[in-house]
Order: C-alpha cells, then sequence, then structure tokens
C-alpha cells in the first residue's frame, strides 16, 4: 500500500454511509474532496456520511441543477457540488467558484471533470467502483493537506 493511497471496500449503503462519516471526520473542517464515479456508484450517499461527521440529518440530495449546497452545521460549512449538468467549465466562473474554496471550508464535488481548468487541485480523489454488491472506495492524496487527511483515516479505520 502506497502512502498517499487507500483502498476500502464498502458492502453495502450503510458501509458507504459510515466511510463517508470517518472521511469527514479525517477532514476536521476543511479541504477539498473530488467524487469519481459513473451513475448509481453512490457518491450522494458518500456525502451523505460526510454531512453526518459534522451533525447533518436528514436527506442529502444531490444538487444536480443548482450545482452547490451549502451545509451550515455547527463549527463546519461544508458545500457539496454536482457538476454533472454543467456544459461548460466558464460557468463556475460566472458562479463565484473561487469564493467557495477561500474560505474554511469542505469542499465535496461530484463530477469534478466537468469543471477540469477551473477546480482547484483537490486535497482527495476519492474514486467509487463497482465490486460484487458493494463498492472499492481509492482514495488518492493529491498534496500534504491529502495526506495528512489519509493518514487520519488510516488510524479510524
Amino acid at each position: 500500500m502506497q502512502d498517499n493511497q487507500l483502498t476500502q471496500v464498502l458492502e453495502n449503503e450503510e458501509a458507504q454511509v459510515q466511510f463517508g462519516r470517518l472521511l469527514g471526520q479525517a477532514c476536521a473542517g476543511d479541504g477539498v474532496i473530488f467524487l469519481q464515479g459513473t451513475l448509481g456508484m453512490g457518491k450522494t450517499t458518500l456525502t451523505r456520511g460526510i454531512l453526518q461527521a459534522y451533525g447533518h440529518q436528514g436527506a442529502v440530495k444531490s444538487p444536480t441543477y443548482t450545482l452547490v449546497e451549502p451545509y451550515q452545521q455547527d463549527d463546519a460549512l461544508i458545500y457539496h457540488f454536482d457538476l454533472y449538468r454543467l456544459a461548460d467549465p466558464e460557468e463556475l466562473e460566472y458562479m463565484g467558484i473561487r469564493d467557495y474554496f477561500s474560505e474554511q471550508a469542505l469542499c465535496v464535488i461530484e463530477w469534478p471533470d466537468k469543471g477540469q481548468g477551473v477546480l482547484p487541485v483537490p486535497d482527495i480523489e476519492l474514486t467509487l467502483d463497482k465490486e460484487g454488491e458493494g463498492r472499492r472506495a481509492t482514495l488518492v492524496s493529491k498534496n500534504v493537506k491529502g495526506a495528512e487527511i489519509l493518514g487520519r483515516l488510516r488510524t479510524m479505520s
């Protein structure tokens, strides 16, 4: 196992949510996470777990049409992005995307490839793939902060 990579098999939806909670705790309230995976892999399910780590209760819908959904939870600010319907990365400039990353916030971005050239380098790139009846989560740290997040996550799981 490489230091900049972590792979976890998630057997069902409950395991995805639980792993998301651990990832949320490991982020300690800020960072940039890119969520990769085809439709139906559970990116929003994992995000629900991340939000629960900060006290969010209830449903989490993917902000497919609004592009971003902010969540103010206790002392944390989490932005959930879904760029699936983004036609052109320039649209992100019009919505003031850079402001979201200048704050002390955790940004979770589904379909980050759609924002290529505009989005910052992520701390963690997480890819969900089918693994039997469940999913395989592969996390890769892209910088020092990402390596710290993975280090904390390893001690939790």
